[in-house]
């Protein structure tokens, strides 16, 4: 899937930017591996913590405040300020709970959102991968940001 959708942004001149939490920068690790990405992939930002998500994206402080960073309300607005800051055709957002801690009865370990804003529309999947393994639930987010992707570039 990765090498798929890379393809499909260089060939069709489509430019895309990232931003990642509970990620890491997995994604855009993932991304250019891919030889001749550089020609559409303009940045990956890591904002980990509620004061890069706010500074960097402007995401609210009102909104993690309310729904917390693992949230569709905040997914969205994260990959909303990244298209805004940056332009690029494509902007794909992961936020969540990788684990093994921090989950609870209300938002399990492995509740993660996904993003992606294309050509005025903005898709907020929701997952749960029912793992409290860190790394799986890493891996599975990227590759869901792929599908994402994929989806809505066509």
């Amino acid at each position: 899937m990765v090498k798929t959708v890379g393809e499909k942004l260089i060939s069709r001149g489509i430019t895309i930017s990232a931003c990642e939490s509970c990620t890491g920068g997995l994604f855009a690790s993932k991304l250019t591996d891919i030889p001749g990405i550089s020609a559409v992939f303009d940045r990956g930002l890591v904002t980990y913590s509620y004061r890069a998500k706010i500074e960097e994206l402007g995401v609210k402080e009102e909104t993690l405040c309310i729904y917390s960073a693992e949230s569709y309300e905040v997914a969205e607005e994260m990959v909303l300020g990244l298209k805004e800051k940056t332009g690029s055709d494509v902007c794909v957002s992961v936020t969540g709970l990788a684990g093994p801690g921090g989950g609870t009865d209300e938002k399990p370990v492995g509740t993660i959102y996904v993003a992606c804003a294309y050509d005025g529309k903005v898709d907020v999947k929701k997952l749960q991968t029912g793992s409290g393994d860190r790394s799986y639930n890493r891996e599975y987010a990227v590759k869901e940001m792929f599908k994402l992707i994929d989806r809505m570039i066509g």
